[in-house]
């Protein structure tokens, strides 16, 4: 019998907690949960999946923005072994063995959860599953509205995500009507649109050129997008620029810019937030220095700084030290590569002429 009463917890509880950080297969890109990939027909979708999933397979940075390795399960079922074989031998001399692909699947009420746990209990350390499309999975039910059958769809995916702790990306198209946002072209409800963690859209002004926006916004990443090239010769979309000023920074915050000239010179701190902020002289509140030391503390670490909370008597104390990261090559970071994504980016050339002719065969 469920329980009647709620399981809660309290404010000072939960700023308190150790959580885990947000899992992120492709940094600042494609985080855990549930995401849509969505584009036109043959604009280049599938090529996009399969670069993902090859890259992360094989733990390599795509973009110069760093990778989790981990199995990777590619569900391609609108294509053949065939087809498949033909785009990896475009990609790639060498395929990772903890790449797998299928053409056949169950649908989301037919048995397809029961699949990919089954996969999940033989390849543990599975962490991108990459569906190609999303409508070969799905059971169109007469007896619900649209809205009720995309949510209940997504909402059984999304259980399959959380469940395992995974990323799971559906490739999806859009609608033939445009609009001027293009986050509501994809095809479907907002009980499809709404549900999941991050809806991505790759889109062409013109079917010849080579090439694209990449719209991305979620819960988990920051909204951006993308001018992406694709590469008639290596078959990899390539970077070209994005909409930001600059890649995120840690030094881009002043306060916190401070405090890591402040821990490196003094290595340790231990103390409450006001001691630091006084010690660092800075200008934010003791509780907005905690706020972002705290939002921070996966980057922190990165660059070798720990974070910790403890309690004292009657105050909450800090914790901060800093160990300069080892540069020896020995350490596997689960996967991560330890390059820079802003110094990794390839050189920003000027884009190719709309008017470029010539048409690839993709999908």
């Amino acid at each position: 019998m469920m329980s009647t009463k709620l399981e809660t917890v309290t404010g000072e509880a939960l700023m308190g907690m150790d959580l885990p950080p947000t899992r992120m297969i492709v940094d600042r890109l494609l985080p855990q949960g549930l995401h849509i990939l969505a584009g036109a027909p043959k604009i280049g979708k599938s090529w996009l999946t399969l670069q993902l999933a090859l890259q992360v397979a094989k733990g390599d940075p795509i973009w110069g923005l760093p990778t989790e390795k981990g199995t990777v399960l590619y569900l391609c079922l609108e294509d053949s072994l065939g087809r498949i074989q033909k785009r990896m031998l475009d990609l790639t001399d060498l395929a990772p063995p903890n790449l797998h692909f299928a053409t056949m699947a169950e649908t989301i009420n037919g048995g397809l959860d029961k699949q990919i746990s089954t996969f999940i209990a033989e390849f543990p350390d599975t962490n991108f599953i990459a569906i190609d499309t999303l409508q070969r999975i799905r059971n169109i039910s007469g007896d619900m509205n649209a809205y009720a059958n995309d949510y209940r769809d997504i909402n059984l995916l999304k259980q399959i995500s959380d469940k395992h702790g995974i990323t799971i990306l559906l490739v999806h198209h859009l609608r033939k009507q445009s609009d001027s946002d293009p986050l509501n072209m994809i095809s479907g409800t907002t009980g499809l649109t709404g549900a999941v963690d991050g809806l991505y859209v790759l889109q062409k002004e013109s079917r010849s050129s080579r090439s694209a926006k990449l719209i991305v916004t979620g819960r988990d990443i920051e909204d951006m997008e993308y001018i992406l090239e694709f590469d008639r010769d290596t078959h990899f979309w390539n970077f070209i620029a994005d909409n930001s000023d600059s890649h995120f920074s840690l030094t881009a915050d002043k306060t916190i810019a401070e405090m890591i000239d402040f821990i490196k010179s003094e290595e340790i701190f231990i103390g409450t937030a006001s001691e630091l902020a006084k010690k660092m002289n800075a200008d934010a509140s003791p509780s907005v220095l905690t706020k972002k030391i705290l939002q921070n503390k996966a980057e922190l670490f990165e660059i070798g700084i720990t974070v910790a909370r403890s309690r004292t008597g009657s105050k909450r104390e800090l914790t901060l030290m800093y160990e300069p990261p080892t540069d020896d090559g020995n350490d596997s970071n689960d996967g991560k590569t330890d390059s820079d994504p802003v110094s990794d980016l390839p050189s920003q050339p000027s884009l190719p002429s709309q008017t470029e002719q010539g048409e690839y065969n993709h999908g």
